[in-house]
Order: C-alpha cells, then structure tokens, then sequence
C-alpha cells in the first residue's frame, strides 16, 4: 500500500493523514511483524529524526480507536501490534522469537453451558519452535 493510499485510508476512518502516522501505518502494513513500540521506533526513527515514543504511543492508540490496529500482549511485558486483517491466533517460536500468524476457522471454543455468553475477541497463543529452527 503506498503513502497516498493509506493516507486516503486513515482519512476514511476519521484520523488525520501527518507524515508519521502515514509512515506508522505502512510500517505496519508492510512488515506485518507483530512489533513493539521499541521496534517501530528504532526502525523509523532513522526516516523520521523528530520521532519520539509518544508520538508512536498516541498514533497506535488512535489506530485501535479506528479499528485498524490492535494490540496483544505476548508475554508480560510485551505488547505487538498489528494490523487488523482477519481473526487469527499467534505462534511465537522461543528459539527465534518470530511470530507467525495462524488463521482459524470458526471454532467452538466455550463448552455449551456459556453458549448465552457474549464473545468480543477471541485470543489464542502457540508457543513452541517453528519449522526453520526444527530443521537446524
């Protein structure tokens, strides 16, 4: 997606297009790395000198806020964030660190006796060792 496209897509969810909120925004759309707010400010800080964390803070909160972006934690003190494409659940390999996202279909997570329960985001974490460092 490029800069005048995403530009025109934050505009249609209400959020003004600045230079670092487009650049945020593609970050997140390109990469689709699951990063940290560290990541995103070490990555792009080279692109854009006057960057600061809360910069980056207020813009991904404004993302969540639209339903472009949502964040996770991973593990205790470590949030991701992501662009919001479809459900999905999360593998981290804990040899590499990297985090793959695994799609699921519609699955009957809650036993029947909370089926008048209402269910607003469905969470699930896979941890293990992924494919590539099996192989090494």
């Amino acid at each position: 997606m490029d800069s005048l496209a995403i530009a025109d897509h934050l505009k249609n969810h209400g959020i003004k297009p600045s230079y670092p909120r487009i650049q945020i925004y593609k970050y997140l759309y390109d990469r689709r790395s699951h990063p940290t707010v560290d990541q995103i400010y070490n990555d792009l800080i080279k692109l854009i000198p006057t960057l600061s964390k809360t910069t980056i803070y207020n813009t991904l909160g404004l993302f969540i806020n639209a339903t472009l972006v949502k964040s996770f934690m991973l593990d205790e003190n470590e949030k991701r964030y992501e662009i919001i494409i479809h459900d999905h659940s999360h593998f981290k390999c804990e040899k590499c660190n990297s985090i793959y996202d695994i799609p699921y279909d519609d699955i009957d997570l809650l036993p029947q006796q909370y089926n008048n329960f209402q269910i607003d985001e469905v969470q699930i974490f896979l941890r293990g060792i992924c494919e590539d460092c099996l192989e090494q």
